[in-house]
């Protein structure tokens, strides 16, 4: 659902002349004010809906976060507006981890989105995002590029998560390993000194209703990362 809402305002910006020629988002820009620890607070409400989201507002990699969180506000609200009444307001909250790794020049930081969205009826929804930074490099980190070329990392990380996701809750042991060496579903991970740490949407790892879950794997149990 919000991959459709997140098309709907691309679409409705290309019929507007939006954002391509519009000053790049900020915090100021969607109606929030940033707070001395330097995280963005954004709340709307309407006679439909309300919508509280936080983030940090000194993200080094800044476009792609706002983006994301843009086109989501914006196609949450287009939907609540275009909905029927009901008794409780539909919702949107955005809450965000953050991770830091290594030391100056050579660090990264690592800023993961968690989302919950009620749009009526059994719509309610909960995923992640996650956004990784070379502070060295000043280059996006991503499932692809963490690691070195060649190898298969994913064959060593599997039986580690699904220890971790096993010790949490029983249902990891259906895990199967289709899944499990996906590379799909590792898009969103963030990364400390001593672990990388995965997080997974309902049904992307686990059984739906076993609800959002987290892995945590040691970074001396896998190959070196290339960062």
């Amino acid at each position: 659902m919000r991959y459709l809402f997140a098309a709907a305002v691309l679409f409705t910006a290309v019929l507007l002349g939006g954002p391509a020629a519009a000053e790049p988002p900020s915090c100021a820009s969607l109606g929030g004010s940033v707070d001395p620890g330097q995280l963005c607070h954004v709340q709307a409400t309407g006679p439909m809906y309300t919508l509280k989201m936080t983030f940090p507002a000194d993200y080094p990699d800044e476009q792609p976060l706002i983006d994301y969180i843009t086109q989501n506000r914006d196609g949450f609200i287009a939907v609540a507006q275009s909905s029927g009444s009901r008794d409780q307001p539909y919702q949107m909250e955005a809450t965000s981890d953050q991770r830091f790794a290594g030391q100056p020049p050579h660090n990264t930081r690592s800023v993961v989105l968690k989302f919950f969205q009620d749009v009526g009826g059994s719509r309610t929804s909960t995923w992640y995002k996650a956004f990784n930074y070379n502070l060295g490099s000043k280059q996006p980190i991503t499932i692809d590029n963490l690691f070195g070329p060649g190898g298969a990392p994913l064959d060593v990380i599997f039986p580690l998560v699904q220890r971790d996701l096993e010790r949490q809750n029983a249902v990891a042991a259906a895990i199967l390993p289709s899944t499990g060496l996906d590379s799909t579903h590792y898009q969103n991970f963030a990364i400390t000194d001593d672990q990388l740490i995965f997080y997974f949407a309902p049904g992307e790892m686990l059984p739906a209703f076993a609800g959002l879950s987290q892995a945590q794997v040691p970074r001396n149990a896998i190959p070196p990362l290339a960062i």
